[in-house]
């Protein structure tokens, strides 16, 4: 009989760093993971984002090796809870589970968040569909509910001609022509090199700050410690293959800064920035990146080139598939009734937009002269 595995909750900063090594044999075994649960995103993230005190990571060990992970930490509102790290900057949130021990290893994950949970609830945020939670979901035990969360569109991981073969005749005619005329442009791009991806990134958040100049923008991305973490985590994931930065330069001046994260099943453009001087030349942006970023889907055995999340109108235009990411409510008996009011609060909010939605279209309608 084999030996039982071994649970531990880490709460000490120091441990989370020392586990870099095994964490990272662990990602490279759990196919369904995304970049967001890699240990540099997630270290990084801790260090720009973590409240002291509230670091809650739960680890299974098969002997000294990783076999799960449930990286997590406490918040105290709107209620008690244990939530992912990675908080509002990651599009995906998930445990690790090894795919030679799953079985074992989500049951002795079960079993440990349940007993980490105390008086908190457990609350899953923007799992994609398939994420390995999913597991520790249908063998939990107490009150459990799954409500849908942000929408991620995705397209099919193939070139860009075969993206741009599944337009309508007349679009897929103005795509060809935006990428001749890059071409005609001289557009060079060049993938960075480990040893510059420092510089690179900075050049990045230096051009996105630039090209959302006096326009509504994420503040998020335009703060320092939002800057730090994204220099301290690529580095690493380029290293790795999670990361893959891209440079594109016009008259040998850099006027764009791509940044793609990648895994097992998907490649998604994360960040970048962009010259206005490349608008003014009337290159089309978008179809730059998209061309680049789906570069980095051949000969990978991705399934998926995902836009990430955001419902925006002209990620439309490339015919992408709507995925619904999932949030997983977990409580025991006791904390039964913090579900029962995260639940409520969804569909209070659900409902607000909807009526807001309904009242922008009556007011379209009505300027428009419509009945």
């Amino acid at each position: 009989m084999k030996p039982p595995y071994t649970t531990e909750l880490v709460t000490d900063e120091q441990a989370f760093a020392g586990l870099a090594p095994a964490w990272d044999r662990l990602y490279r075994r759990c196919a369904t993971a995304t970049p967001f649960q890699t240990h540099a995103w997630l270290h990084s993230w801790w260090l720009s984002y973590g409240r002291r005190g509230r670091l809650r990571l739960l680890v299974v060990r098969d002997g000294t090796e990783l076999v799960a992970v449930a990286p997590l930490t406490a918040v105290r509102r709107p209620v008690p809870a244990l939530v992912p790290l990675g908080g509002a900057i990651s599009d995906y949130g998930d445990v690790l589970v090894d795919d030679g021990h799953a079985e074992r290893a989500v049951a002795a994950l079960t079993e440990g968040l349940a007993a980490a949970a105390r008086t908190a609830l457990i609350d899953f945020r923007e799992v994609r569909p398939g994420g390995a939670v999913e597991q520790v979901y249908e063998r939990w035990g107490g009150p459990r509910r799954r409500v849908g969360d942000s929408v991620c569109l995705e397209l099919p991981a193939v070139p860009m001609d075969e993206l741009v073969a599944r337009l309508p005749s007349a679009k897929a005619q103005r795509v060809r022509a935006k990428l001749r005329k890059l071409t005609a442009l001289g557009v060079e791009r060049q993938a960075v090199r480990p040893d510059e991806v420092d510089g690179a990134l900075r050049r990045l958040l230096e051009l996105h700050r630039l090209q959302w100049q006096g326009r509504k923008v994420t503040g998020e991305h335009l703060r320092p410690r939002f800057g730090e973490h994204l220099v301290r985590s690529v580095g690493p994931m380029v290293r790795s293959g999670n990361a893959v930065v891209t440079e594109f330069r016009l008259d040998d001046d850099v006027v764009a800064v791509d940044l793609t994260l990648l895994s097992h099943r998907l490649a998604g453009g994360y960040l970048y920035g962009a010259h206005p001087r490349l608008r003014e030349r009337k290159a089309d942006v978008a179809v730059m990146l998209l061309d680049a970023c789906a570069e980095h889907t051949r000969g990978g055995g991705r399934a998926a080139l995902s836009l990430l999340r955001g419902n925006e109108p002209y990620k439309h235009h490339w015919r992408p598939e709507p995925v619904v990411n999932q949030r997983l409510l977990l409580a025991r008996r006791r904390t039964a009734p913090l579900l029962s009011a995260v639940v409520c609060d969804v569909a209070a909010r659900r409902r607000g937009k909807e009526l807001l939605l309904r009242r922008e279209q009556r007011k379209e309608r009505h300027d428009g002269g419509g009945t």
